[in-house]
């Protein structure tokens, strides 16, 4: 048996629809390492890690980049970063990774307010109908906690945050001096999918966090990018919240190879996400919200879809799709994508004739949420 096996074979990820973080790693990033560096990246002396850093900076047109474990390390640190002293307060969506995903970091470890919105579209946030209604001003008013960061997430649950949108955005955090962090951990999947290059995306953000273990497929780890001030500063929490990695340089080389050689795999991740979301609609299955990239979002409440039956019917047809949430990735097979097809037209047809009304049904994919 080739000792290669393990990585040349099919991926054990080819059924998995429960998200885009179980990729696993391929033959060609396992090889890498043997070009890997072995510095200390604590120290700086990573020549592998230093590489990435810059590589990722250099895509998103920012000064620097610095390597975290996580996207959940890298947006906290990140928020820290923008903030200076409390009592402060964030604004963002509701839904956004920062503030459900990612275990009350922004008020443990931050020590700010979270203003949650709910956008009025449905959709994204917008400067008119969310954002200006809650901006606190930081006018001598000593009983609020004034707004100095907002943190916009894109894509948000599959969705692409408008461009034009974000420009307007942008242009009034930078009026009243409001930082502005993007979540960017699919920002690659909205790049690929609008043609506008992750360096314009980035350049109306003091900050942005671009995983690479999740659409991308490297097995761990996100880069922070910002100027080079804000990236030094970001580092000592990085340190301070135990993110430091010595032998950084294995993982660097090998998420520098996922993006190079996995990069131009996403687009078909948004076809079959594409051809399932039409699937439903041609169907009467009712959807959370448009299929714009590699999400598809079934309302199981609205479709009074038992979640437990979908788990059933999953195992059965030998996929893993626990929720209302079906995410694609590359590595995803054709057998499994038309198994996961027959998964939801059967549960929706079993749905019809066992309507199920709990509440359960509603956030159920939160339990393995984990943008």
């Amino acid at each position: 048996m080739s000792e290669f096996a393990n990585f040349s074979a099919q991926s054990p990820a080819h059924n998995e629809f429960r998200s885009d973080t179980f990729t696993t790693p391929t033959l060609s990033m396992v090889q890498s390492l043997t070009q890997a560096t072995l510095g200390d990246a604590v120290y700086n002396e990573d020549d592998s890690t230093i590489a990435l850093e810059k590589k990722v900076a250099a895509i998103a047109g920012k000064e620097a980049g610095l390597y975290c474990v996580s996207g959940t390390l890298s947006n906290q640190i990140a928020l820290r970063t923008n903030l200076f002293q409390p009592p402060f307060s964030v604004l963002c969506d509701y839904r956004g990774h920062v503030y459900v995903h990612e275990a009350g970091g922004l008020s443990t470890l931050s020590q700010a307010m979270v203003q949650p919105i709910k956008p009025t579209n449905g959709r994204y946030l917008t400067l008119e109908d969310d954002i200006l209604p809650y901006f606190i001003p930081d006018d001598g008013e000593i009983h609020g906690a004034p707004t100095k960061l907002i943190s916009l997430e894109n894509t948000l649950h599959g969705m692409i945050f408008p461009l034009e949108e974000i420009k307007k955005i942008s242009k009034f955090c930078k009026a009243n001096d409001v930082r502005l962090h993007l979540d960017g951990a699919r920002l690659w999947n909205a790049s690929v999918a609008t043609g506008i290059s992750i360096k314009e995306y980035a350049s109306y953000f003091d900050s942005v966090s671009l995983c690479l273990s999740k659409t991308l497929g490297a097995p761990i780890g996100s880069v922070l990018v910002g100027d080079r001030k804000f990236i030094l500063k970001a580092n000592h929490f990085k340190k301070q919240n135990g993110g430091g990695i010595r032998q950084s340089g294995l993982l660097a080389t090998m998420a520098i190879t996922a993006i190079d050689e996995n990069l131009p795999k996403l687009k078909k991740t948004h076809e079959w996400a594409s051809e399932l979301g039409k699937l439903c609609d041609d169907n009467g299955i009712i959807l959370e919200h448009p299929v714009e990239t590699n999400f598809v979002f079934i309302d199981l409440k609205a479709n009074k879809i038992d979640p437990s039956k979908l788990v059933e019917i999953s195992n059965k047809y030998g996929v893993k799709a626990y929720s209302g949430r079906i995410s694609f990735h590359y590595q995803v097979s054709e057998e499994s994508f038309e198994a996961v097809k027959k998964v939801v037209l059967e549960a929706f047809e079993y749905a019809k004739e066992h309507p199920h009304n709990s509440s359960d049904a509603v956030r159920f994919y939160s339990v393995t949420e984990d943008e």
